[in-house]
């Protein structure tokens, strides 16, 4: 199986072994995303993940559902609550991962916009995975033990350096900034060309808390040197999708 695909299973084990915890009430309980409640947002990893699903089983059928917003309505919104709604999310969640862990790095899948490379869209999905993740254990007061899987995120952030200023009409400030993060092990992970004067230095599990907006820049411990530096930061979004602000300061903290 391929190794990302490995890392997004593992990724949701471990939302799973969290969800597995809460009763029926305390899945109804509402985080600080959005106002979501858990339920809310499971259904939206379950309706991502069946639209995976689909585009990994069937491309042609997919290209038909989205070309219809009453079926992507339908998908994408998955009804069920509760028990069944994280059994029924699990499911389609082992599925998508040993679809991508047997498929062509390489191939190609459609998507909403552009088609995507699998491993690119094996690390999304382990992307959004944490990323929503995070919501609930945040809200539980249950601390996160991350893992070195967690590079693959990190990356996502800095290749979408161009594409936060982009997605928002803007031409990027300047070359992308220098990134030297600490691993969860104590490695060393380092991007781009070294630079002394635009450079983002930390731990790598703040850095994707702020590059899929889960937490304020202000939040986190990151070190920011440069006109550059700041502005990515103040901004970055390393999700597809139309242009987001980052939360206000304090608001997803647990």
């Amino acid at each position: 199986m391929m190794q990302q695909a490995k890392d997004l299973l593992e990724e949701g084990k471990d939302l799973k072994a969290l969800l597995d915890t809460l009763s029926v009430d305390q899945l109804a309980n509402v985080t600080n995303f959005k106002n979501w409640t858990v339920n809310k947002v499971i259904q939206h990893l379950h309706g991502s993940d069946r639209m995976a699903v689909l585009s990994l089983k069937d491309p042609d059928g997919f290209k038909r559902v989205i070309s219809e917003p009453d079926q992507v309505a339908s998908t994408m919104n998955p009804q069920q609550t509760g028990i069944q709604l994280v059994q029924d999310w699990w499911l389609y969640f082992e599925e998508m991962a040993e679809l991508l862990g047997q498929s062509e790095p390489k191939r190609r899948l459609p998507w909403f916009g552009p088609d995507m490379g699998v491993m690119m869209f094996t690390t999304a999905r382990q992307m959004e995975t944490w990323a929503h993740g995070q919501e609930i254990f945040d809200l539980f007061g249950v601390a996160r033990v991350n893992s070195d899987r967690i590079r693959n995120i990190a990356v996502i952030g800095v290749k979408t350096f161009g594409w936060t200023f982009v997605n928002r009409g803007q031409q990027p400030p300047g070359p992308a900034p220098y990134v030297e993060l600490t691993a969860p092990s104590g490695e060393v992970w380092s991007f781009n060309e070294y630079s002394e004067e635009n450079f983002v230095e930390g731990s790598a599990v703040e850095f994707c808390h702020v590059v899929t907006q889960g937490r304020h820049i202000q939040d986190v411990n990151l070190t920011v040197c440069g006109d550059v530096a700041h502005e990515w930061m103040a901004i970055a979004q390393c999700f597809a999708g139309p242009p987001e602000n980052p939360p206000e300061p304090g608001s997803r903290l647990p």
